[in-house]
């Protein structure tokens, strides 16, 4: 996958917007964080949210909230201008935080219950990592999104095993316990076993025959000791991961890790992976 060529202006604002290895592009993205964390601080998901801020200045917040989404949305596409991949972009992590930022605004003017969504905004301080080279949380968290993409048809497996074994025990609370006690029908049986498998007990539905509690009983006990599997498959895939001698080295555009000490660029997306000043 190649690069688009760019022009002398996409060029320097490439730097700025995309890299963090500038003063400028450290200070832009420091300014974008502290935007978006007073932007969700004034939309209606905070101050809004209070019934007597909102009926004295909810026009007013709405109005602001309206000139951050203007903004971000400019912002959003301005990204796309820029980048040097644009579809490496669109569909990166950053990419798809950037869009899910914006549309609740507009998704909001059609259905304005969705307007909370906006909350959605606030994964974007995650280019804080970014901007403070933590490169050690980066490395952590990748290594946390490898073993959930190698560990997925174990978990498939187990929860699998897991809604059999639910099933199982709602169906057997149903017939011991039956509708005089509360157990109406299956699914409210299977709602109870799992949220006594979980260990979670609401105690809204709760087996009061003698058999029904050995039932819980041993219902309970089987959920301590499945708790131990899905946690035995993380643990080994996360030692399995650590013998890999890949680093945590992201692009600026696509996010994605995993390149070699000496890569120059982007083995997912073709971008330089560092900034003119390293070449």
């Amino acid at each position: 996958m190649t690069q688009r060529e760019q022009s002398a202006l996409q060029a320097r604002l490439y730097k700025v917007i995309f890299g963090t290895d500038t003063p400028s592009g450290k200070w832009f993205d420091l300014i974008l964080i502290f935007t978006i964390l007073i932007s969700v601080s004034v939309s209606v998901i905070i101050i809004d949210s209070f019934a007597d801020i909102h009926r004295e200045y909810g026009d007013l917040l709405q109005r602001i909230e309206w000139g951050f989404t203007l903004l971000f949305t400019a912002e959003y596409f301005l990204r796309i201008w820029i980048a040097r991949n644009r579809r490496a972009y669109l569909f990166s992590v950053y990419g798809i935080i950037d869009l899910l930022a914006i549309l609740p605004s507009y998704l909001a003017i059609i259905i304005p219950q969705t307007a909370p969504l906006l909350i959605i905004r606030l994964l974007r301080v995650l280019r804080v990592f970014r901007v403070l080279r933590l490169v050690g949380y980066l490395h952590e968290a990748n290594q946390i999104a490898g073993v959930m993409r190698n560990s997925w048809r174990q978990i498939f497996v187990f929860f699998s095993i897991v809604i059999t074994i639910i099933v199982v025990f709602g169906c057997l609370i149903y017939v011991l316990e039956g509708p005089n006690n509360g157990f109406d029908n299956i699914p409210v049986s299977v709602y109870w076993a799992i949220v006594t498998v979980t260990t979670v007990g609401y105690g809204d539905v709760v087996p009061v025959t003698a058999a029904g509690r050995a039932i819980s009983s041993l219902a309970m006990l089987v959920g301590y000791a499945i708790i131990a599997v899905p946690t035995g498959i993380f643990t080994a895939n996360i030692i399995e991961k650590r013998h890999s001698h890949r680093t945590p080295l992201n692009c600026p555009q696509c996010s994605r890790a995993g390149h070699e000490d000496d890569a120059r660029y982007c083995r997912h997306c073709g971008s330089s992976l560092r900034t003119d000043s390293e070449d």
